[in-house]
């Protein structure tokens, strides 16, 4: 007999790995199943950063390792976007590190920081990997509610004073995954002062910033004064530039917490194919301009599912940032059931607000990672129901 680890035992399957199978047992039934339950971006990236990916990949010495470290050249690319986006100054040696994609940094992250008996201090509803990370570095995680009253914020002051001081890092994460949310720099100044009193350290989650709508322009919690001391932000090409396959991100700020990743890491991976990195350059130092664009598409697709969800009975507030739409059910139903009834009896699979932490019920994320037509045919399966 093998022996499986305690920890793979105990860990839930990822949820979206579950939802592939489901939705593929429909498909293989001959059911066409429109999902709108994965934020991965439908729209191909511009062809300079296609043309740059292959231009580099006919190198012949871009092929063999390409370093722990990021090249030089995507570090000082990621620098100059804090500069030119955020107002930000950051070293490219010692407050830059590259990610094979932001995941697998907020994995890792709980690695670098999380002991046994410790806990994370993680946003629910929120992204699953800010939980599960912490247990699979066998600490634990306090789950900070989100909710409608309270503009979907982290509520600092019901954090009690000794769950804080078993918190080495605080998840937070705006505009917000699943909610749409987004935070006003007052709050991101009461999180910093809170950090620096609980001796926490801020993961703020923004692969979002670049993806708003109605003239709302995100920041970085790095802009605020004395951000650098407790913060660490992620962020990912994943969204912005439509590159969630390539695998492609990074982690900026304190210089102490990024070497501490950077140790993990330089153990676990051996870094990005060169040419997605030196593609990754070109994106981020291009021309930014056909992201006011795309953002307008993705724009219309939200106003689409904000005219269809009245009626089927569900309701939500119009987001500002994100690639969600996030909609209350109606009364007296649970997410997860409602999400099977709809999947069987309509053919459209959207993810249930459960699947990101206990205080989802009652609501569903709803992607808008694809075109206008299919978001209207699913609306007119919806409304027949």
């Amino acid at each position: 007999m093998i022996r499986i680890a305690d920890r793979v035992k105990n860990l839930p399957p990822y949820i979206f790995a579950q939802v592939e199978k489901q939705i593929a047992e429909q498909r293989a039934k001959g059911v066409d199943v429109i999902s709108l339950g994965i934020g991965s971006p439908d729209l191909a990236p511009p062809r300079f950063i296609i043309d740059a990916l292959y231009e580099s990949a006919l190198k012949p010495g871009n092929h063999g390792y390409a370093g722990y470290y990021g090249t030089p050249a995507l570090r000082e690319a990621i620098a100059h976007y804090y500069r030119n986006r955020f107002g930000v100054e950051l070293d490219p040696v010692t407050e830059v590190r590259p990610l094979i994609g932001s995941k697998e940094g907020l994995a890792n992250m709980a690695l670098a920081f999380i002991d046994e008996g410790d806990l994370a201090l993680a946003s629910d509803p929120g992204y699953p990997t800010y939980r599960m990370g912490a247990e699979m570095a066998g600490g634990g995680f306090y789950s900070m509610p989100l909710r409608e009253e309270n503009d979907w914020l982290v509520d600092l002051e019901e954090i009690p004073a000794d769950v804080a001081a078993r918190a080495p890092i605080m998840w937070l994460n705006y505009p917000n995954n699943p909610t749409g949310a987004v935070a006003p720099k007052e709050f991101l100044a009461r999180a910093i002062d809170f950090a620096r009193e609980y001796d926490i350290l801020i993961c703020y989650d923004n692969p979002y910033c670049d993806l708003t709508f109605d003239g709302y322009v995100a920041p970085s919690i790095l802009e605020l004064p004395g951000a650098k001391e407790v913060a660490v932000e992620f962020n990912s090409l994943s969204k912005t530039y439509n590159l969630a396959g390539w695998r492609v991100g990074m982690a900026v700020g304190n210089a102490e917490a990024i070497d501490a990743l950077t140790v993990i890491k330089t153990n676990i991976d051996s870094g990005i194919f060169r040419p997605i990195q030196d593609a990754a350059t070109v994106a981020l130092t291009g021309d930014q301009g056909w992201i006011v664009e795309r953002n307008m598409i993705y724009q219309r697709r939200r106003d689409i599912i904000l005219e269809w969800l009245p009626t089927i009975g569900m309701t939500a507030e119009t987001p500002k940032g994100s690639l969600y739409v996030w909609a209350k059910v109606p009364e007296g139903r649970k997410s997860d059931e409602l999400a099977l009834q709809l999947l069987e009896e309509a053919g459209v699979w959207i993810t249930p607000g459960t699947a990101f932490g206990e205080y989802g019920d009652g609501y569903m994320r709803i992607s808008i990672c694809i075109s206008e037509e299919r978001l209207r045919e699913a609306g007119e399966r919806l409304s027949k129901i």
